[in-house]
């Protein structure tokens, strides 16, 4: 037992998941709703209400509906201590998602009952399975027609390779949606569309009682108990196990919009939700009650209060308490540092905090000093593995636009590169920038945030490129050899590694058969 063990059991570190539009912010609200963290729903999407604390709030952000930044955000309930990282779902920025994966212990997805699963959502769920996350999925919109639950799960099953159990079932959907019988309590939730809040929720252990005829009608009640002696006949009892080593995924259906379905997913999230879990790093496995302080860097975002321009690095806690103005260790530097005003968000409100614990995220004000992927301890040299930075798929040489704001271009792209929203590699043949990207939206990001928040203007020019990936060998006249016959095509990372910029695939192809002594790597995590 460690010193902070109660603290730590009682952390929920998750990310909610989903393709875009199928709800994924609808729900963040309404379990911020339920932990008493707003008090205004539909705050999102209104601009009227200035008040309320939203996890879209991003200008960018603001104007194209879409979460681009994963935003941090923490609330109790129920006597636990609740952390979602919510991430964006749009594609372009895929490789921020895969990141926040790192820094949670389990995860929610959110299916549209009409679009079931959808492309981005299976990419996601890959990483879920290479790490073991344990994964619970919430089947939105069910007031809204869309396909039959059962060939919902069959596809989920099919589609993200991970066995299901329902532990509710709706009844009918769309303009005849009842409600849910929620079998994990047994319970009967009744669902009326025109309030703010869920309605009656009914004790039902016997559900062949002529009783639920008075609930809901005849036909309906005759399809809810096959449908659910059909459940008990196909799927294995529930048991907390197999879902906690990722085997299998409890399913929900609701509609977030309307706050149905959310307290019972969130009731039964609390109860069977892993608290934080060991982390492995290259030295060690670190188990979270352990009483030294241990954390690495997820994500950095630059100028999150555009009055001041400071980035922010989020930490995630692994093992023991971090405090407010104690010494760490910055292992990358091999220097102790100590940090006056840690913080904690909810949403873009945040407020220092003297203390946390394993599972919590803390952002720390940051003027240069942090990667991705930067370990910090009480004095252990210690390094967190698993960050990847993916090889990008769009390039665009940048060139500055406006010759007197050169200083504040350079700044605003080394920020943003150290923030990992795209990565920048410089050519070694003409020396000049290009950006590499894994979307098309990434670029109009970053030309509008430094425009917004560095007063730098960029332009962008062609290239034509396939794949950006990194080489080594063993072999130093080899790699020579490879520099010299592909002089246009080399370009050096951030870090100063050789990158090499092929121009379609066949030429990749070629060059991997070629150079028997080169590597070539995808990701830079090698």
């Amino acid at each position: 037992m460690g010193l902070y063990t109660s603290e730590i059991e009682r952390r929920r570190t998750f990310a909610i998941i989903s393709h875009p539009d199928a709800g994924k912010t609808t729900l963040t609200e309404k379990l911020l709703l339920f932990g008493g963290a707003i008090h205004v729903a539909g705050a999102v999407k209104s601009n009227k209400i200035k008040k309320t604390a939203t996890s879209d709030w991003m200008e960018i952000e603001k104007q194209r509906g879409i979460s681009v930044a994963t935003s941090v955000m923490a609330f109790d309930y129920a006597d636990h201590k609740i952390n979602i990282l919510d991430t964006p779902g749009h594609q372009d920025f895929a490789e921020d998602t895969f990141r926040t994966l790192t820094a949670v212990d389990s995860v929610i997805i959110v299916i549209d009952v009409a679009k079931g699963v959808e492309a981005q959502t299976r990419k996601l769920m890959e990483v879920c399975r290479m790490r073991k996350t344990p994964v619970i999925v919430f089947i939105n919109k069910m007031d809204r027609d869309g396909k039959d639950p059962f060939d919902l799960l069959d596809e989920i099953e099919e589609e993200l390779r991970i066995k299901v159990r329902p532990l509710s079932w709706p009844i009918d959907m769309g303009q005849r949606f009842r409600g849910v019988y929620n079998l994990y309590e047994e319970k009967l939730n009744l669902y009326t569309p025109s309030k703010q809040y869920v309605t009656e929720n009914v004790e039902f252990k016997d559900i062949n009682s002529p009783e639920l005829e008075r609930y809901i009608e005849p036909a309906q009640a005759e399809k809810l108990r096959e449908d659910i002696e059909l459940i008990e006949g196909v799927y294995s009892d529930f048991d907390v196990a197999t879902y906690l080593s990722g085997d299998v995924a409890p399913v929900f259906f609701g509609s977030a919009l309307n706050n149905f379905g959310v307290k019972e997913l969130l009731d039964c999230f609390i109860q069977i939700a892993p608290s934080p879990r060991p982390v492995q790093a290259i030295e060690r496995v670190v188990d979270p009650n352990e009483d030294h302080f241990t954390g690495f860097v997820f994500k950095i975002h630059a100028n999150m209060d555009p009055n001041h321009r400071s980035c922010i690095a989020f930490v995630k806690i692994c093992s023991g308490r971090f405090e407010r103005n104690a010494n760490y260790k910055h292992v990358r530097f091999n220097k102790m540092m100590r940090f006056s005003s840690p913080t904690a968000f909810m949403a873009q409100k945040k407020e220092v905090v003297d203390e946390a614990y394993a599972g919590d995220i803390v952002g720390l004000p940051d003027t240069g000093n942090f990667k991705i992927g930067d370990t910090l301890t009480a004095g252990e040299e210690l390094h967190f593995k698993g960050l990847p930075s993916f090889s990008p798929e769009m390039f665009k040489y940048i060139e500055n636009a406006d010759p007197m704001k050169s200083k504040q271009l350079n700044k605003g792209i080394e920020q943003l590169m150290d923030e990992g929203v795209a990565q920048l590699f410089v050519s070694q043949f003409n020396g000049r920038k290009i950006i590499g990207t894994v979307g098309q939206l990434q670029f109009e990001v970053i030309q509008y945030r430094l425009l917004h928040e560095y007063g730098a203007q960029c332009r962008w020019e062609p290239i034509h490129l396939y794949k950006a990936c990194w080489i080594e060998s063993d072999n130093p006249a080899a790699l020579e050899n490879f520099k010299k016959r592909k002089t246009q095509y080399m370009a050096t990372d951030k870090e100063g590694r050789d990158v090499y910029l092929a121009d379609s695939n066949y030429v990749l192809t070629m060059a991997q058969q070629d150079f028997p002594d080169i590597r070539f790597h995808f990701t830079s995590e090698f």
